[in-house]
């Protein structure tokens, strides 16, 4: 699961150890908040990370992953010594900032840039276990990119037990006509945000005149376990667009 192999690399990052050794820790997860924001470049973004617990020894970060590139290390705390760290283009950087009181670790972006876009996770590793305590993936556009381009999909969908389903995704980038990925993420109450499948240009359906393309993302044999709200989103020109989400419910045995 691409999940899985995020959380190993952020281990990897924060503890500059090789990962697959005999003894390696099998992370458990604890999860309170998740989902997906839509920003507008200029504005102020703060998101909120809570209650991390009594452990002085561990530590809490935040970290960045683009859209189709590896995971950047934003910040640390170390509480038992009362300490924050900004890392890489994060340090020095007056747009970023980190509110530690009350046993929290909220992180605040300022004049919010399209660059900003990406998933953010805020966890709480030790020696036992990592707690992701906020995932989310955030879309920054600017103001004519958010009145020219964006991306409809369907708001519910319910199918039973057994059966198939496709969920549509439409893209209109207005004159961006340059060559595009479309990504699947799903996010349920279960398990948190995950990366699913890609699309290349080349399996959309389009429309130059209209300058739309649609996907489609077909699954089979659903169960229980496959609910939860699909979202789709494409990096083009610059930008990345995210869809709303389709909210799939799968009922029966």
């Amino acid at each position: 699961m691409i999940s899985t192999a995020v959380t190993l690399y952020l281990t990897c990052l924060v503890f500059g150890e090789t990962i697959g050794q005999k003894n390696a820790m099998e992370p458990s997860f604890t999860q309170t908040d998740s989902g997906f924001l839509s920003v507008t470049t200029g504005e102020t973004l703060t998101l909120h990370c809570f209650n991390y617990g009594d452990d002085s020894t561990a530590r809490h970060f935040w970290f960045n992953k683009p859209l189709g590139q590896r995971p950047q290390k934003i910040s640390s705390l170390y509480v038992f010594e009362s300490k924050t760290t900004f890392y890489g283009d994060f340090k020095d950087n007056p747009r970023f900032s980190l509110d530690v009181e009350n046993r929290q670790n909220h992180l605040t972006i300022t004049d919010i840039q399209i660059s900003d876009s990406g998933t953010y996770y805020c966890f709480t590793f030790n020696l036992f276990n990592v707690n992701f305590t906020r995932i989310v993936t955030v879309s920054v556009m600017g103001l004519k990119e958010k009145a020219k381009s964006f991306i409809l999909q369907s708001e519910s969908d319910s199918v039973q037990t057994g059966s198939s389903v496709t969920l549509t995704c439409t893209v209109y980038t207005g004159s961006c006509n340059g060559e595009h990925k479309l990504h699947w993420f799903r996010s349920s109450k279960d398990s948190q945000p995950g990366y699913i499948y890609a699309h290349n240009g080349s399996n959309a359906q389009c429309d130059q005149q209209t300058d739309t393309c649609v996907y489609q993302l077909p699954m089979n044999s659903l169960s229980p376990s496959d609910a939860g709200i699909y979202y789709c989103a494409v990096a083009s020109c610059g930008q990345v667009l995210f869809g709303n989400g389709t909210k799939l419910e799968v009922t029966g045995e």
